[in-house]
């Protein structure tokens, strides 16, 4: 039989009052979201290990790599998943199986919840008449709006796309008007156009003054919407507060970088001579990797180097697949 771990959790009594700020708030910064020294495990496996933090109003960035625990954390936020120890609040109440909480909580979760049969409006409706609205229809027009989906109500949700799918899954998470959204990994699946869209939408709703926390494990997407970053790696928080210095310290530590232009080759040979840059590799597709310890400096230099040499440079992107370095270098300094 195994032996589960062996903390316990504390009553909410015993739980001191502090002066300091939780981490991921400013000094005097009122939370809406306030989690304190929250676990989970399943049998000898933690998911989550003594997490603890406040979110305010604004949009917030749930920052991991997979696996790293972030949808644990927003499902038990949701009260979907119960703690094993530590407590959650939202608006100074516990989360948990409180249906009036719910009424003021919004949760677009990762997985593909939806019904196919229904078209977009039934499905959408369907969240409003849960919700005890008093006109659903009305109430599903106008979250399908905010969504850009009108065109597509009447159709089935089984012949959606996953970007369509992910905007129709806000949309019913939006239907009730809640001053707390939760999203996971609402960009998955989506083009180009679809995300700009909902990267607005929720810049829009956290400057109404709601509070949104959106997951996502790629940085560049996080930098466009966040104000404030909680950096989740193995289940613990790494880094949490505000997006640009954490970007600073992020972008001081060795990255990959992919440039794609029409001379990869005389380029990187330009590139290679310049402090900032490391080791190159070459991708194909008209494209090398770089190795760089200063983000900013490479790609100031990048394109000066480009124009000078004559080369038309057509992409640079830090890789996100280079956060695994990063993750592990928030977690042990």
């Amino acid at each position: 039989m195994t032996d589960k771990p062996r903390w316990m959790p504390r009553p909410v009594d015993d739980i001191a009052p502090s002066s300091a700020p939780l981490p991921g708030l400013g000094a005097g910064v009122e939370p809406t979201i306030v989690v304190d020294r929250v676990s989970k495990w399943y049998g000898d496996v933690v998911a989550v290990s003594d997490v603890s933090f406040g979110i305010a109003p604004g949009v917030t960035g749930l920052l991991g790599p997979n696996g790293a625990g972030k949808s644990t954390i927003l499902k038990m936020m949701a009260g979907l998943l119960a703690p094993s120890t530590g407590t959650i609040s939202l608006d100074g109440r516990p989360v948990r199986g409180n249906p009036l909480i719910y009424r003021r909580l919004g949760v677009v979760p990762e997985q593909e919840q939806v019904y196919p049969f229904l078209t977009g409006f039934e499905f959408v409706r369907l969240n409003a008449i849960l919700q005890k609205l008093p006109d659903p229809a009305e109430a599903a027009r106008r979250a399908i709006a905010l969504v850009e989906m009108a065109s597509a109500a009447e159709r089935r949700v089984g012949g959606y796309s996953k970007g369509m799918r992910q905007r129709i899954k806000v949309a019913a998470a939006l239907v009730h008007d809640p001053q707390t959204i939760l999203l996971d990994e609402p960009l998955n699946g989506t083009d180009p156009v679809q995300r700009a869209a909902l990267i607005a939408l929720m810049r829009r709703l956290g400057a109404t003054g709601r509070t949104v926390v959106v997951s996502s494990h790629v940085l560049s997407e996080v930098e466009r919407f966040a104000e404030n970053i909680l950096v989740i790696i193995n289940g613990k928080l790494a880094a949490a507060g505000d997006f640009h210095t954490i970007r600073d310290k992020m972008d001081e530590h060795p990255r990959a970088v992919r440039v794609r232009s029409s001379d990869p080759r005389r380029l990187a040979a330009a590139l290679i001579e310049i402090p900032a840059t490391g080791a190159v590799r070459f991708d194909g597709d008209g494209a090398f990797t770089a190795e760089t310890d200063d983000v900013r400096a490479f790609c100031r230099a990048a394109p000066a180097l480009a124009r000078r040499e004559g080369i038309h440079v057509y992409e640079i992107q830090a890789l996100d697949e280079s956060l695994s370095s990063v993750f592990a270098y928030l977690v042990g300094r």
